[in-house]
């Protein structure tokens, strides 16, 4: 009996010289039937038998496994699915650390330097320019907003006061259906006076360690630009 020559044959260089789709349809793989037999799968008791006593009650009697509520809603009510993710502290980044200048990139200071003084819980930094060098006050920046160089400033201690709850503002009143024609008479939100004296009192800590570090004044008034060609993945700060 002769031997069967192959369909494909493979061309100089070990490539086949039909392709998948060419074979699948030479040897006319769309005509079978592709039967799969499902594993079976034992169903999951619900009832269970349960001895009665009484003479006229029966011996057994069958009983559910999971007892039904005895109340329904009147509307379909949707379940909340269990959420369990843990909210985890945020990691600093080893290029940021108390003392060090950063290049803020987003907000009302972008452009701007500032020198970096601690890491709040919240996960944001806190840092300053300070306010009496370049005009950056106490603000909070998320870490992916900002660039961190290389310069780093010799900080003393700073006061405890330094935490989120410094930030948090008073809730806006609410207004009833009356007060919704009414012109709006509340005052703009002002910076209250305890700000101000911790602004003084970080300044006075922060800015004797700048004028220690020569050009480091200068360096923190400029503005960080880029110009044509220059890019900032490719430069060390």
């Amino acid at each position: 009996m002769v031997a069967h020559t192959p369909r494909n044959s493979t061309l100089p260089g070990g490539v086949p010289k039909l392709g998948q789709a060419a074979v699948y349809r030479k040897r006319a793989l769309y005509k079978r039937k592709k039967v799969q037999t499902k594993p079976t799968q034992e169903e999951a008791p619900t009832h269970k038998m349960k001895n009665v006593h009484g003479e006229k009650n029966g011996s057994t009697r069958e009983v559910p496994l999971q007892k039904q509520p005895r109340f329904y809603p009147t509307e379909d009510c949707k379940k909340p699915l269990n959420n369990r993710r843990k909210v985890k502290p945020t990691k600093l980044r080893s290029s940021i650390a108390p003392g060090t200048v950063l290049i803020l990139l987003a907000g009302v200071h972008r452009g701007k330097r500032a020198v970096f003084l601690k890491h709040l819980p919240s996960g944001l930094l806190l840092v300053t320019g300070p306010y009496k060098v370049n005009g950056v006050p106490l603000r909070r920046v998320d870490q992916s907003y900002v660039i961190a160089t290389s310069t780093r400033v010799e900080l003393p201690a700073l006061p405890d006061t330094l935490t989120d709850a410094m930030f948090k503002r008073k809730p806006k009143p609410t207004k009833n259906e009356k007060d919704m024609f009414v012109e709006n008479t509340t005052e703009e939100p002002k910076i209250s006076a305890e700000k101000v004296a911790l602004q003084k009192e970080v300044d006075a800590l922060v800015v004797p360690a700048v004028k220690k570090v020569e050009m480091l004044q200068s360096y923190l008034r400029s503005r960080f630009t880029l110009k044509k060609g220059q890019f900032p993945h490719e430069m060390k700060f």
